[in-house]
C-alpha cells in the first residue's frame, strides 16, 4: 500500500525515538567496553553506569542503588519475584496475586503453586480494578507476597496502588509487594516513597527506548536471593553482559518522557479521548472496557464490537496498513477469548470482539481519522456476513 502504516499497539513495543540512536551508536563504536576496576575504560564506563542509575532513580524518586539494570521486563519480574519468594519461604509459603494480572506474574506464580506455595487469585469487578479489600481478605499469618500490575495490559485499567499499600503496612507481619509497571511507567508520576513499593519491573521500550533492556527497582534492604547466576560484569542480579548502549539509549528516552511528564501524558490522553469519542459516536453497537476517565491510562482504549470477532478485524485493519491488537495478544496467539475480559465478567462474544488501540507519541489525529474510517467500513462488512447480528435485527 501507498500508506505509510500507522501503529496503534504501542502497548506491546513502541517506535524508538530517534534521537537515541546516536548516543547509542557511540558506546557500539566507540565506548563498547564493560565496567572494571583499575582501567582507564572500565572505570569510565563504571561511571557512566552510575549516572545511568542516578537518571533512571530519579524518574521514581528512587535511589541510584536502587535500580538494578536488566535486559527487559520480564527478567526484572522473574527476577523480583523467584527471588523475594527464595529470601523468604522461611516466613511462609502463601502468595497474593489477580487473576488479571500480567502473564510475567501468572506463570510465575502457577511455577511456585506447583513447587508446593499457596497462592489465592483475586478477581476484579468489571471495571477491571483490583479491590483493596479483597486484598485485605485474602491476608493470612503466613502470607509473603503481594504481586500487582500497576496497568492492565489488556483495559488499561490503573490499580489503586496506595490503597494496597495501606492495606499491607496494617499488616500483621511484612508482606512484600512486587509491581509490573511496564505500561505505567512513563505514563503517569511515581514517587517510590511514597507509594511503598518493594520490588518493580520495567522495559525501555514501552517509552521509546531500545528493546532489551530494562531495569528492576528494589527497596534498599530488601532481601532479594540471586536467581541468576554468573560473572556479575554489569549488576550482581542480572550477571553476565548486558548492552551498555541499549542502556545509554533508554536513560535518553527516559529523559525525554520525563522531561514534561504532564505535556507527554496529556497528548497521549487527547489522541485516545479523539479516538475513542469518535468509535463510539460513530459505530453502534460498542461498549469501552475497562475504567473511564483517569482511571485508565492515558495511551489505552479498548473496546468491545459486537456481532464480529476481533481476530477478524485486525486482520482487515492490517490488509489497510493498520495494526492494532484483539484480545489479551501477550496470553495466546490462537483464538481465544481474552482471559482479562472475561474475568471482568465479559461474556464470549464481547471478549471475541475486543479492540485494542494503544497511541503513542507519534500518533497524529490523521492517523486516528484514517484508522476510525477504516473501522467503520470494516464493521458494517463484517456485521453484513455476521449470522449472530443478522438474527438480532430480525428480532
Amino acid at each position: 500500500m501507498d500508506q505509510k502504516r500507522i501503529y496503534l499497539d504501542n502497548c506491546v513495543t513502541t517506535k524508538p525515538d530517534p534521537q537515541i540512536f546516536d548516543i547509542m551508536r557511540e558506546y557500539w563504536e566507540n565506548e563498547y567496553w564493560y565496567p572494571a576496576n583499575f582501567f582507564t575504560a572500565g572505570e569510565e564506563i563504571n561511571a557512566k553506569l552510575d549516572s545511568f542509575k542516578a537518571s533512571l532513580g530519579q524518574t521514581i524518586n528512587a535511589k541510584p542503588d536502587e535500580i538494578h539494570f536488566t535486559r527487559g521486563g520480564t527478567s526484572a519480574n522473574n527476577i523480583a519475584i523467584k527471588g523475594l519468594l527464595m529470601a523468604n519461604s522461611q516466613k511462609g509459603t502463601h502468595i497474593i496475586c489477580s487473576v488479571v494480572d500480567y502473564p510475567d506474574i501468572l506463570t510465575n506464580y502457577a511455577f511456585f503453586e506447583k513447587s508446593g506455595f499457596q497462592v489465592t487469585y483475586l478477581k476484579p469487578d468489571e471495571l477491571g480494578i483490583v479491590s483493596a479489600e479483597k486484598l485485605k481478605e485474602a491476608i493470612r499469618p503466613d502470607t509473603i507476597l503481594f504481586s500487582t500490575t500497576w496497568v492492565n495490559h489488556v483495559v488499561g485499567t490503573i490499580q489503586p496502588m496506595e490503597e494496597y499499600t495501606k492495606v499491607l503496612k496494617e499488616a500483621n507481619h511484612k508482606i512484600f509487594m512486587h509491581v509490573d509497571a511496564g505500561q505505567a511507567y512513563g505514563k503517569f508520576p511515581m514517587d517510590m516513597n511514597e507509594v511503598g513499593i518493594d520490588t518493580m519491573s520495567v522495559s525501555a521500550h514501552k517509552i521509546h527506548g531500545p528493546q532489551g533492556v530494562g531495569f528492576l527497582y528494589k527497596r534498599s534492604k530488601t532481601p532479594l536471593a540471586q536467581v541468576v547466576h554468573g560473572v556479575n560484569r554489569v549488576d550482581n542480579l542480572e550477571t553476565g553482559g548486558i548492552n551498555i548502549g541499549s542502556l545509554a539509549g533508554f536513560v535518553k528516552a527516559a529523559d525525554l518522557t520525563f522531561e514534561d511528564l504532564e505535556a507527554n501524558t496529556m497528548k497521549l490522553r487527547d489522541i485516545s479521548n479523539y479516538l475513542l469519542t469518535r468509535i463510539m459516536n460513530e459505530i453502534p453497537d460498542i461498549e469501552l472496557n475497562g475504567a473511564v476517565g483517569e482511571g485508565r491510562a492515558c495511551h489505552n482504549i479498548n473496546v468491545s464490537i459486537d456481532y464480529i470477532e476481533g481476530e477478524a478485524m485486525g486482520m482487515m485493519l492490517d490488509l489497510q496498513g493498520i495494526t492494532a491488537a484483539t484480545g489479551s495478544a501477550c496470553a495466546s496467539q490462537g483464538l481465544k477469548p481474552s482471559y482479562v475480559l472475561m474475568a471482568m465478567g465479559k461474556n464470549h462474544m464481547q471478549s471475541h470482539g475486543s479492540m485494542k488501540f494503544t497511541v503513542s507519541k507519534y500518533t497524529t489525529k490523521e492517523e486516528i481519522d484514517i484508522t476510525v474510517d477504516k473501522l467503520k467500513e470494516i464493521v458494517v462488512e463484517l456485521r453484513r456476513r455476521s449470522p449472530l447480528y443478522q438474527e438480532n435485527k430480525e428480532k
